[in-house]
Parts: C-alpha cells; sequence; structure tokens
C-alpha cells in the first residue's frame, strides 16, 4: 500500500470527475485526500507546478512521494488499487475497445473545454472558424456515441464508460443551451443510467 494520497482537484473538472469516479467505483475514498486546487491559463499557481510542471488537474501525490499526471496514468494506477472488479479488461480486443472508448470521452472533453474558453471571450474577438469547428467535432462525436451506444451496454463497466459519462455531463454543466438528447434518444438514457450510478452521482459537481 502507499499510504495517504492527495488529490489536486476541482468540482467541474471533467478529468477529475473522471478520477473520482474511480476512486468511489474501488471504494478507495478513505486513501485518498482531496485538496482543491485552483488553475488558471493566466495566473500561475506555483505550489502545484512545483510537483506537476504541467501546472494541470488532476495531479495526484503518491504517499511516497512520486507524482502522477494526467487522468489517464492516475485511473490506471488507482485500478491497482482498489477492490471489485477492474475497469480496464484484460482481453485484447476489449481492452482496445475500452481505451478507444476512453480516447473518445477525453477528447471531446478537450474540444468542449477549449470551446468553452474561447465562448468566453468578447464576442468581437471570437474566432467563427474554431467555433465551428468544436461544434462539428461535437455533432460526430455524439453521431458516433448513438451509434455505438448498445455496445457499451454489453461489456463491463469499465473506464470507457466513466470517460464518455464525465464528457457528457461536463457538456450538460457547460453547454446546457446546446440541444441534443432529442437527436440522440439511445445516448440521453444511457446517459442517465450513467448519472444514476452511485460512483457518478458521489463524483457529481452538486456533491464538490
Amino acid at each position: 500500500m502507499t499510504g495517504r494520497m492527495t488529490l489536486h482537484w476541482s468540482p467541474l473538472s471533467p478529468f477529475v470527475r473522471k478520477v473520482m469516479c474511480v476512486i468511489h467505483e474501488h471504494r478507495l475514498g478513505g486513501q485518498v485526500r482531496c485538496v482543491r486546487t485552483k488553475v488558471s491559463r493566466h495566473v500561475p499557481n506555483a505550489a502545484l507546478l512545483a510537483i506537476n510542471p504541467l501546472m494541470r488537474i488532476p495531479t495526484l501525490e503518491l504517499g511516497n512521494g512520486s507524482v502522477l499526471f494526467d487522468s489517464v496514468v492516475i485511473c490506471e494506477y488507482l485500478d491497482t488499487l482498489g477492490h471489485g472488479p477492474g475497469l480496464y479488461p484484460q482481453q485484447a480486443d476489449r481492452r482496445w475497445q475500452a481505451l478507444r472508448w476512453q480516447a473518445l470521452g477525453d477528447g471531446l472533453c478537450d474540444t468542449l473545454i477549449a470551446w468553452r474558453h474561447e465562448r468566453e471571450r468578447p464576442e468581437a474577438q471570437q474566432q467563427q472558424d474554431f467555433l465551428h469547428a468544436s461544434a462539428l467535432k461535437l455533432s460526430s462525436t455524439l453521431q458516433l456515441l448513438e451509434h455505438e451506444v448498445a455496445q457499451l451496454d454489453t461489456v463491463a463497466y469499465g473506464i470507457g464508460h466513466i470517460a464518455i459519462g464525465c464528457a457528457l455531463g461536463y457538456l450538460a454543466v457547460r453547454f446546457a443551451d446546446v440541444p441534443w438528447h432529442a437527436s440522440h434518444p439511445q445516448l440521453a438514457q444511457w446517459q442517465q443510467r450513467f448519472e444514476a450510478r452511485e460512483s457518478s452521482r458521489l463524483s457529481a459537481p452538486a456533491h464538490a
């Protein structure tokens, strides 16, 4: 056992939520101390920079002094510590499928975060080509997920489900003005089931 860990954390980050879902799935909450850590594109956080040169969250400090980042690495590490079924399939085809879904969810989060930053700029300074490209990426991703969502229910719950669910959760919080449920009914129903799961409820922004 590594001893008590420290997670540098923020309540609305979808990548932090992904880590928290893994923590709750494996009942590791008693081993992790969450420290709210503010990050900004413009104002350096010296304390975080001292342990993570990328100055990003989530960042996990282990009991032995080692530091892990980003969510991909942290989630897989925590999966080796946890109780209950693993979140990473061992069978090769299933594993690549899960990692592909994780990449899809994480990539959607990256798109949404960058899109949100652009939308926060004064309207006259916003890059319309960038906004259009971001909307196109979202539309294409949702269309693919609507096509593949039935497959998510045929395999054991894992890191791919978590990454996709957290991305859609972030979409709901930060882009409430973007309608997608009616045009993607199967995905919308799946997201409701994801949000009802205990680990999802415990990691939701309302519990931050």
